[in-house]
């Protein structure tokens, strides 16, 4: 398949990196771009040479979220609730790939954006990288079911603060936290990337692949049960007033005023 905005580097050495080319737009997610997103993942599935997959971000962010200036299409709430399935239906591809995979985060990684970077086995940033979840601040639940993920990473009084707070953290306090495993020079993050992916390259992929599959099931037995309304509380929260004052304190970059309705 070609690819809009991606751009995908097979290398020689079981290694590919992936990169989200959308730099004019801070590598936002539109519908287009998750559906490539889901498409390489499948492309993948059936990539028997690339034992490990490294994503990062084109231009100055790895990704600032979800596109909110996409327009979205008047439909009932059943297909807003089935179109909304793009996001949840990435996520999962991208945790479920069987090869192991590296964010290498450059600059801001913002709500769809760091979930990416949850999603995926191993995350190391820039020195001057920040990641955040905004969604309580503009009056969403953070959805895509990842939250179970953020809790599994950091734990939960860490991730109560991350997401509830929705501040942008620097890479200082991520590393503390166990969101990032590593900080390097910005000239040195991809580099490092592949330094990591070569280690892991290396091993026997069948059993690899077999011990990443196990863990990502032992660390998740309980997130489908738990989080099986994940789309609905996203659907009521950006049904309600809160949600549009917070879009527009966004898009006028003051403070929100929320009344709980």
């Amino acid at each position: 398949m070609e690819f809009e905005n991606l751009i995908i580097e097979k290398r020689d050495d079981h290694i590919a990196i992936v990169t989200l080319n959308r730099p004019d737009k801070l590598n936002t997610l539109n519908s287009t771009l998750m559906r490539e997103i889901e498409h390489v993942t499948e492309e993948f599935h059936a990539d028997l040479e690339t034992r490990v997959v490294i994503f990062t971000g084109a231009g100055k962010h790895f990704c600032a979220g979800v596109d909110l200036t996409e327009p979205q299409p008047q439909t009932t709430l059943l297909g807003s609730q089935r179109a909304r399935q793009i996001g949840p239906r990435m996520f999962h591809k991208l945790q479920s790939m069987e090869q192991i995979t590296i964010a290498a985060i450059n600059g801001g990684a913002f709500g769809g954006g760091a979930c990416i970077a949850t999603a995926l086995d191993f995350r190391i940033g820039e020195e001057n990288c920040y990641a955040g979840f905004p969604e309580s601040r503009l009056g969403m639940s953070l959805s895509w079911n990842a939250l179970p993920l953020v809790v599994h990473l950091i734990g939960p009084t860490y991730a109560k603060e991350m997401v509830i707070l929705a501040k942008n953290n620097d890479a200082k306090m991520l590393l503390k936290w166990g969101f990032l495993s590593e900080v390097v020079p910005k000239d040195k993050l991809i580099n490092r990337a592949v330094e990591i992916a070569k280690e892991y390259a290396a091993m026997p992929p069948i059993p690899a692949q077999m011990i990443k599959k196990s863990i990502n099931h032992i660390s998740s037995a309980l997130d489908r049960a738990i989080m099986h309304m994940d789309m609905d509380q996203l659907l009521l929260t950006l049904g309600s007033k809160d949600f549009a004052e917070g879009a527009r304190a966004f898009f006028r970059k003051r403070q929100g005023k929320f009344e709980g309705d």
